[in-house]
């Protein structure tokens, strides 16, 4: 098993989100985490990064535990975290921004090559190379943070909201490119408020609700259930 969370409570100073949260995740499986706002999908995301600190629990990647292993530790491993926010350089440039993300590759040339595959995946990307991250679209930037998470050649990618302020058009480019992500090798998690969409896309999910995981199994289960469909689907 590639990635292991058992029964991990967490959350914000004295404020519990997360209860008795247990999820699993086999390399090149493609997951989701899905749930209405305040559920803790997010604090999940960041509390397996290693940007929160669990109260209890254990989380195992690749068999060893990085429970409480601050985010740049956490990233060394091999896990990549893509935030609702981006968190990008606004005053550095585009190609810039993309080295920052392989900061944990010491190879030079394999940060080249990392950089090709990001401006293939993203040819706009290639194109304003030059450009400031602060002065693009909202599209332009999302792209820009997948990219940069794909710098440091991570094993697993926790993805959090890609789609947010984005439009229709826009969202189809997101996830296509997390398809040809996955399709490469990558393991991904995502946190998605288009939940028809992402129950589509993916393997497996888990519907998470008042920090805890109240439902689990292959995404087109989940498609169908009732609770679902008429909790987060709207039928």
């Amino acid at each position: 098993m590639l990635l292991e969370v058992k029964k991990i409570d967490a959350g914000y100073g004295f404020l519990q989100i997360l209860r008795k949260v247990s999820l699993e995740i086999d390399k090149g499986e493609y997951v989701c985490l899905v749930g209405p706002n305040g559920a803790g999908k997010s604090t999940t995301l960041k509390t397996i990064a290693g940007l929160i600190k669990p109260m209890a629990g254990e989380i195992l990647f690749e068999g060893h535990p990085i429970t409480g292993l601050p985010g740049n530790k956490v990233a060394r491993r091999g896990i990549s975290y893509v935030s609702e926010e981006m968190n990008l350089f606004v005053n550095m440039t585009v190609q810039e921004n993309l080295y920052m993300g392989a900061y944990t590759v010491r190879d030079k040339k394999l940060q080249k090559e990392r950089l090709d595959f990001v401006y293939n995946l993203f040819p706009r990307l290639a194109e304003r190379r030059g450009q400031l991250a602060g002065t693009m679209s909202g599209g332009e930037r999302k792209m820009l943070a997948i990219g940069r998470g794909m710098m440091s050649s991570p094993t697993l990618m926790l993805v959090d909201e890609p789609s947010f302020g984005l439009a229709p058009q826009l969202t189809e480019t997101v996830f296509d490119s997390l398809e040809i992500l996955r399709n490469s090798g990558v393991t991904i998690m995502l946190v998605e408020q288009n939940v028809t969409k992402t129950l589509e896309v993916t393997d497996r999910g888990y519907v998470l609700e008042n920090g805890r995981i109240q439902l689990a199994g292959k995404s087109s289960d989940l498609a169908s259930d009732p609770h679902v469909r008429k909790v987060f689907l709207g039928v």
